[in-house]
């Protein structure tokens, strides 16, 4: 069973811009546990299955308009039927420059935390959303460097002492950007994203045998860090074993999984004498030019006549993390 994470509702207040119209206690003590949000349309019309008081419900302009067009007693009845669910919080919409008597009467009763939005609904719902997205997001933290190379993120795995700090303060130099070093924060953002980042109190520090602990963005500048970056290829780095047969074309593309999305994956064998930063340059480059459907190996043998660009298949994912 994967944790549930949470997120402080001063949090989303901050980040939001939101305005506060009634707390029931400190805004830092009510916690976000779902990235999903409602409209409470339905059980305002009194049907209420599937109702889910986890998740922020939105009373947007025509929900309101809805309630004004009701009886007295119906609204009371609609209004006391959504508060007993007892909501996470409920966000109010723009044209709400105050909280009407009996929404606030009601919140006070169920002690459920009404906000107000200065955007229009739709806008305020997928600003949340994608907020909630990332802070909620399932997360793993791996040891390894992440690096921003040519607008590629490269996160750069492989045994401690192999050279990945040393390759990316050689990158930063040639221009790049660190995002982590050591521990890499992962977390799946959408079913098709995973975005890296470092853990607070680590960021933008370096750990370099033999000179000890650096800090990037105060050495370098603030050009040479950034923040978070999305996972767009693995590149493990493993000390060269003679016995080993490494890829030479790279025309059957490897993967990796994390958190059951696979990355494309790269294992650069290290020895004295290669330059790993240039390696890992020209992979992430190379990356790019295959998402966008030009593989210079297939080109290269389909020139020589030697295979069907149609008829390469990709290897299944190989699991690197488990010696991490």
């Amino acid at each position: 069973m994967s944790a549930k994470y949470s997120v402080p509702l001063s949090k989303v207040i901050e980040t939001e811009s939101l305005e506060i119209m009634y707390l029931p206690k400190d805004a830092s003590e009510i916690l976000i546990t779902s990235f999903e949000v409602g409209r409470p349309s339905l059980i305002l019309a009194s049907h209420d299955d599937y109702f889910n008081s986890e998740r922020v419900q939105f009373i947007g302009r025509s929900e309101m308009e809805f309630l004004n067009d009701m009886s007295g007693d119906e609204r009371q009845a609609a209004l006391e039927r959504f508060f007993n669910k007892e909501p996470v919080t409920v966000i109010l919409p723009l044209i709400c420059t105050q909280c009407p008597q009996d929404i606030l009467h009601f919140a006070k009763k169920y002690k459920v935390p009404i906000l107000r939005t200065n955007e229009e609904t739709s806008n305020a719902i997928s600003s949340l959303v994608s907020f909630l997205n990332v802070e909620l997001a399932e997360r793993i933290t791996r040891h390894g460097v992440l690096v921003e190379v040519s607008g590629e993120g490269i996160l750069i795995v492989g045994d401690s002492g192999v050279g990945k700090s040393e390759t990316v303060v050689e990158l930063i130099k040639r221009g790049h950007r660190l995002v982590a070093d050591d521990a890499v924060e992962l977390r799946k953002v959408s079913s098709r994203t995973i975005v890296g980042s470092a853990p607070d109190n680590i960021r933008h520090f370096i750990e370099l045998r033999g000179v000890g602990i650096i800090d990037a963005r105060r050495l370098f500048g603030m050009g040479a860090v950034k923040l978070t970056v999305k996972i767009d290829m693995v590149i493990e780095l493993e000390q060269w074993d003679d016995e080993k047969v490494y890829e030479r074309m790279g025309l059957e593309d490897e993967y990796t999984t994390i958190l059951g999305i696979s990355v494309p994956l790269a294992v650069v064998p290290v020895r004295p004498g290669r330059n790993l930063a240039v390696i890992v340059e020209v992979a992430a480059i190379n990356n790019r030019q295959k998402k966008m459907g030009y593989n210079s190996a297939k080109e290269l043998l389909a020139n020589l006549g030697m295979v069907d660009e149609e008829s390469v298949e990709e290897k299944a994912p190989i699991d690197i993390w488990q010696n991490f």
